[in-house]
């Protein structure tokens, strides 16, 4: 079960997200040749990617930053531009464009902290713009938690697109990074579940005044959780494949 879409448009035109998602990509092509290669593919990531261990004694800290645009395969990359596409241009409209970098650098960069936190010894490389990104769905589950998510429901060879409301998709999301956080060694390798806990928790925090500004629960009986303007209708297209009648 995955997201595919919300029902929250944005009037003015995301460059930020956009930028971001085009730099992702790009750097990611660009190191593409080194899978082929497991020995280059090492020695990239633990000179670019963050690691806990290196940040722990004051070593390599740009790696905070480098680490976030840097992605273990394609899926890991689709899945985070996936969710950033969804949910980062709804942000930027509301906290402008160099407003929105900066809390998505301060995003990515905390979570990272946070993940050294919780294994500061570890030797494993950290990559994926996943906290950053979790830092948006954060701040957009405090602005717009009714605002409906089309969710792709996947089951063995049955697939159905339905609506939620975000705070029903973001709140599972959140709940099974804090259920694996703790249930998951921290010195192991795999997903970096505390650095999705930090990048969320940063991101609700940061849009908070925000959020009061607007009227805080005010704010919500206003609009009851949903976006103040009309949502995006999306309707599907008859097919235009003729039915062939059955004969008997």
């Amino acid at each position: 079960m995955f997201p595919i879409r919300d029902h929250n448009p944005s009037d003015k035109t995301p460059f930020v997200t956009y930028a971001l998602i085009a730099t992702n990509i790009v750097v990611f092509l660009g190191y593409w040749p080194l899978f082929t290669d497991d020995r280059r593919l090492a020695q990239f990531f633990f000179e670019w990617a963050m690691i806990p261990e290196n940040i722990s004694v004051g070593r390599n800290l740009y790696s905070l930053l480098t680490s976030m645009f840097l992605h273990a395969g394609f899926w890991h990359l689709a899945g985070n531009m996936l969710f950033l596409w969804i949910f980062g241009d709804n942000l930027e409209e509301d906290l402008g464009h160099v407003g929105f970098l900066i809390f998505y650098l301060a995003s990515g960069v905390g979570a990272g902290l946070v993940h050294v936190l919780a294994a500061p010894w570890s030797a494993v490389p950290t990559v994926g713009a996943s906290g950053a990104i979790a830092g948006v769905m954060g701040a957009y589950l405090l602005l717009y938690p009714k605002a409906r998510v089309d969710v792709l429901l996947i089951f063995i060879v049955f697939f159905k697109i339905f609506p939620v409301p975000a705070w029903v998709m973001l709140g599972i999301w959140f709940g099974l990074q804090l259920l694996n956080g703790f249930g998951t060694p921290t010195e192991g390798g795999g997903v970096a579940y505390w650095a999705h806990i930090g990048g969320f928790v940063i991101g609700f925090l940061w849009v908070i005044p925000l959020w009061l500004k607007r009227g805080g629960r005010g704010y919500w009986q206003r609009t009851d959780g949903h976006p103040n303007h009309p949502p995006a209708e999306y309707v599907l297209n008859k097919s235009r494949v003729p039915t062939i009648r059955r004969i008997k």
